[in-house]
């Protein structure tokens, strides 16, 4: 892992970040400082960070990759070489001290069957994603912070025919497509220069020929221009999304595009979101295990099949 351009700025946790096994690093606003390692937490009370330290060390890190952390813009979130992501809040919007989480991108090399052999999947489920991929479905995939939306999401995109067209959009690059063409591109909210919205940068994409969409973590304005796209024959899409259910991805997505949908109902674009998609992944998290749960087929006339 290269974490070299931050160590010098993270020491005390600096053996952490060199671990194979910690999956999260967590360091709260008390001070404390917490890991996640083998689906479990725990707090490290050993290890500390001197008064100022952290803050000062996340300003130049924020420096280093072209972004701000002060007190006009008190939140950072950036992609670290390897792929991991560092997110920071800094006082006064969090008190005393910052606060400052750092997920480790630990899936690079992640295949099918690395997910089947954790427990994540079942051969049946994975045969029938991939063939899903394959075929250029529109899947969303649904889940809770940390559950593995986003593994899931780069290893089913290795089924992706391999002279399609990729473009990806981000809010924080954390998705790594192992394809030949693939475009990525990163929403710029916190930069010393003009804010690019997520919005922004799908409307943009789509004038860029793409054989597939990938969106990581819908949750904005950006659903309806998803909705508009799918509709207009982008077919493959792939996307992620926030939610506690496969029925509440759904209305999750259908609630986020109806504030830019013209006054259309909830129910009618819903129905909108049931037309485009044909799949929706559940991923649940329980005791530290990450699995998919639920596995709905979305039928083209808007209704489950039984």
């Amino acid at each position: 892992m290269s974490f070299e351009i931050i160590l010098p700025f993270l020491k005390p946790i600096e053996h952490l970040l060199m671990s194979e096994t910690v999956s999260e690093i967590m360091v709260n606003s008390d001070s404390s400082v917490w890991m996640e390692e083998n689906g479990q937490k725990q707090l490290l009370p050993d290890v500390r960070f001197e008064d100022g330290a952290l803050n000062a060390g996340l300003e130049v890190i924020a420096n280093r990759f072209g972004k701000r952390l002060d007190a006009d813009s008190p939140i950072l979130n950036l992609r670290l070489p390897d792929g991991s992501r560092l997110a920071a809040i800094i006082p006064p919007v969090v008190n005393p001290h910052p606060l400052l989480t750092i997920r480790r991108f630990t899936s690079r090399n992640f295949g099918i069957g690395d997910l089947i052999s954790r427990g994540m999947l079942t051969p049946e489920l994975a045969d029938t994603l991939t063939e899903s991929v394959r075929r250029g479905d529109n899947i969303l995939i649904a889940g809770g912070t940390g559950c593995g939306k986003t593994t899931l999401a780069n290893v089913i995109a290795d089924f992706i025919p391999e002279d399609d067209r990729i473009l990806v959009i981000e809010d924080t690059a954390e998705l790594h497509i192992r394809k030949p063409h693939v475009v990525s591109s990163e929403s710029q909210t916190d930069t010393h220069h003009g804010t690019v919205t997520f919005d922004d940068l799908l409307r943009a994409v789509l004038r860029h020929r793409p054989d597939r969409i990938i969106v990581g973590e819908v949750r904005g304005a950006e659903a309806r221009t998803l909705l508009d796209a799918m509709n207009t024959g982008h077919r493959g899409t792939l996307a992620t999304i926030h939610a506690s259910s496969a029925e509440e991805a759904i209305h999750r997505l259908a609630t986020l595009a109806m504030r830019a949908s013209g006054g259309l109902s909830l129910a009618a674009v819903v129905d909108e979101v049931e037309r485009c998609l044909d799949l929706v992944v559940y991923i649940s998290r329980r005791n530290g295990m990450r699995s998919v749960e639920n596995l709905m087929q979305v039928s083209r006339s808007g209704k489950s099949p039984d």
